[in-house]
């Protein structure tokens, strides 16, 4: 099974299963990160890559597959995505490296 697959299929079960046991504060929390990458004042594709920068600099390797996803989704390119890095890179600092690793690997993957 791919890695994208994979990851997908899993963060859809646990999502179920977390909303399932309908807390009302993780059922609001979940519903205000959906709204806030919504058409606005700045289009989804800036958001998904504001989101990938925040994800990277923060070392969730779980948010960075979903923002790449979303990013694809949304028609950015590679050239896009590796301005995104290099920012990433420069935020955050060399600890970055092994995220941007990953993450060039699940996008070479989303791309195929």
């Amino acid at each position: 099974m791919s890695q994208i697959k994979e990851f997908n299929e899993y963060r859809a079960k646990m999502n179920e299963v977390i909303l399932g046991k309908d807390n009302k504060v993780l059922k609001r929390f979940f519903n205000l990160d959906t709204n806030a990458y919504q058409e606005g004042a700045l289009p989804v594709k800036t958001k998904e890559l504001l989101g990938l920068i925040a994800s990277m600099v923060l070392r969730c390797d779980d948010c960075i597959k979903y923002h790449l996803g979303k990013c694809y989704d949304n028609k950015v390119n590679t050239e896009e995505v590796y301005e995104v890095f290099a920012i990433a890179n420069l935020v955050g600092g060399s600890i970055v490296i092994p995220h941007t690793r990953r993450a060039a690997e699940y996008w070479e993957e989303l791309v195929k």
